[in-house]
């Protein structure tokens, strides 16, 4: 199985050399295959977070690799891993974070846009997108007139708009009740499934982790 994201030994220390020095990762190691989703599942404050944000190129390790896509991205400078990012990952938050000036379907669309992608195209795409997680009637609406579980679909749509290699998701269904958390995960499952996109998803919930493919634990800094 190919892999996707391969962080080796990856470690992270907030405030270095202070008196309140925080270490949240001490040689973290994890690996995702080419269409794998893995649940990471970790309790609050044990760093899940900040492993996301190294796996997604948002955050550097102190020490460690990151290989995405087969690419060391460990050193690169700053406009290299943007460009990356923006290629190869896609973000899903607890929150949906949309833009609220603009409605769902310009939400999928402008990430298109930045990404050099030709309007109509890019309007094509996200209304695919939004039909695949069943809110392509609601595309002319914006965030404020969804429900939650609406604004955390479009998130999903966003996400996948690019068309990234892997999705990190961080709690995607923790702000909603549990009917429309099962619901929500799972049209995002079947949206994964059907493109073969590999995931690490952040979760508390051990039914939601059943789901994936593999569960690893976030425990003192390490997975296990």
């Amino acid at each position: 199985m190919n892999e996707v994201l391969r962080l080796e030994a990856i470690s992270k220390t907030y405030n270095r050399g202070k008196p309140s020095a925080v270490t949240v990762l001490n040689g973290a190691s994890l690996s995702v295959g080419r269409g794998e989703v893995v649940a990471l599942v970790a309790p609050s404050g044990a760093g899940k977070s900040t492993l996301l944000h190294i796996a997604g190129l948002l955050d550097t390790p102190d020490e460690g690799r990151v290989d995405l896509a087969g690419r060391e991205m460990t050193g690169l400078p700053d406009r290299a891993r943007t460009a990356a990012r923006r290629a190869d990952v896609g973000f899903i938050y607890q929150f949906h974070h949309l833009l609220p000036e603009f409605t769902a379907l310009e939400n999928v669309v402008l990430p298109q846009l930045a990404n050099g992608v030709a309007a109509r195209a890019a309007q094509a795409r996200a209304m695919d997108l939004l039909a695949s997680v069943g809110v392509d009637h609601r595309a002319g609406h914006r965030p404020a007139e969804l429900s939650g579980g609406e604004q955390q679909r479009v998130a999903f749509c966003r996400a996948l708009a690019n068309a990234p290699k892997l999705l990190l998701a961080d709690e995607p269904t923790g702000n909603l009740d549990p009917g429309t958390s099962d619901q929500v995960f799972g049209a995002l499952m079947a949206v994964v499934r059907a493109t073969g996109l590999s995931a690490l998803i952040a979760t508390h919930n051990m039914e939601l982790a059943a789901r994936m493919d593999r569960v690893v634990r976030l425990e003192q800094g390490r997975v296990a």
